[in-house]
């Protein structure tokens, strides 16, 4: 149920419960669009995505972008890789860390997927999100995000 605001007071409970709840169920109906038309979940798409935009990447770079546990993204990655859209090469200023790059085949499955996820969540948010009011929800939560990551709240402790 959406949150209510009253005496111009905004419930911080309610938006925290509608917010994770809209992020929720986006994700699972972009995770089964996903999943049906290129055989990729949301998780994969994001990283296959990032990837694409920041060629050289390391794991610790995503892990840092999709604030998870550099654990959890390497095994992502490893996922990646055995279905050859990733591959690892020797970071050659850092033995200790690979740079990651996408295969041909892991760029043609992210531009295809992308134009899938674009127009999946398009139809389920124009409605709501087109116009004045939408425009001032998208620019509200961006600017909520920029303030988290500049002040590096909510980073994985492990």
């Amino acid at each position: 149920m959406a949150s209510k605001s009253s005496g111009g007071r905004v419930d911080f409970p309610g938006f925290f419960a509608d917010l994770v709840r809209c992020e929720t169920r986006l994700y699972n109906a972009l995770n089964d669009c996903l999943r049906e038309r290129h055989g990729i979940v949301t998780s994969q798409f994001e990283f296959l995505r990032f990837l694409r935009d920041h060629p050289g990447s390391r794991v610790a770079d995503l892990a840092a972008e999709f604030a998870i546990g550099v654990g959890a993204t390497s095994k992502g990655v490893d996922r990646l890789e055995k279905q050859a859209w990733v591959l690892r090469r020797t970071n050659p200023s850092d033995r200790r860390s690979s740079l990651l790059d996408l295969t041909d085949d892991g760029l043609e499955l992210v531009e295809a997927a992308e134009a899938t996820f674009a127009g999946t969540l398009a139809e389920l948010t124009a409605d709501i999100l087109d116009g004045p009011s939408g425009l001032a929800a998208v620019q509200a939560l961006s600017a909520l995000r920029s303030a988290l990551e500049h002040d590096r709240i909510g980073l994985p402790t492990g």
